[in-house]
């Protein structure tokens, strides 16, 4: 495991506090990599620099700050931390959650509690994400599963067969084609749902 200090991005719009809070976390082995003074640019800035922790320090998110932390939360996921020095409502803060904020502080820096907050904002960006990518697994893999009975079901309807000697076709063609067998179960839905409805046949009279 690396033992290399995280990298910070900081978004402070007062160059004193900024340096406050950069000497706070240098003293606790952090490392400030670049340091914004709006959040118009932090999208682009986290793209190219790919920092560990994100930490907002301002009076309070305002529309454009949301906006942004928003985009950057949605494409570049890390750990985010507001760092609000006025009082703040409950809107206030539940808009800055809704834009990926792990950890909002509305009581400003206490250089005392840095260190455990960011633990627990990371402790809990971490625990977020597990549970997103086990969601998502669980969706692809009920559609993958629904893909296949839509193309059971048609190869049996089409080729008067029972379920397991549909799965098999399935299963063989992706062997011969080298492809998932989601990948084939798609193409013979394609095809067969284009092939015209065939008729009973009803002899002659």
């Amino acid at each position: 495991m690396s033992n290399a200090p995280l990298e910070v991005l900081l978004v402070d719009d007062l160059s004193e506090r900024a340096q406050a809070l950069m000497d706070a976390l240098a003293a606790q082995g952090y490392r400030v990599i670049c340091h914004l003074q709006h959040a118009h640019d932090l999208y682009e800035h986290v793209e190219r620099l790919r920092p560990d922790i994100i930490i907002v320090d301002m009076e309070s998110p305002d529309r454009d700050t949301l906006a942004s932390m928003a985009a950057t939360s949605r494409d570049h996921p890390r750990p985010m931390l507001f760092f609000a020095e006025a009082e703040s409502d409950s809107h206030t803060i539940q808009a800055a959650v809704r834009a990926g904020v792990s950890a909002y502080i509305a009581d400003g820096l206490n250089r005392d509690r840095l260190r455990p907050i960011l633990d627990a904002a990371i402790a809990q960006f971490d625990s977020f994400h597990a549970l997103r990518r086990e969601l998502d697994q669980t969706r692809s893999q009920l559609a993958d599963r629904q893909l296949l009975d839509q193309a059971k079901a048609l190869l049996m309807r089409h080729q008067e067969c029972d379920e397991d000697t549909a799965y098999r076709t399935l299963r063989k063609l992706a062997m011969d084609r080298s492809q998932k067998i989601t990948l084939v179960a798609r193409d013979v839905i394609r095809v067969l749902e284009a092939l015209p409805t065939a008729q009973p046949n009803r002899g002659n009279r």
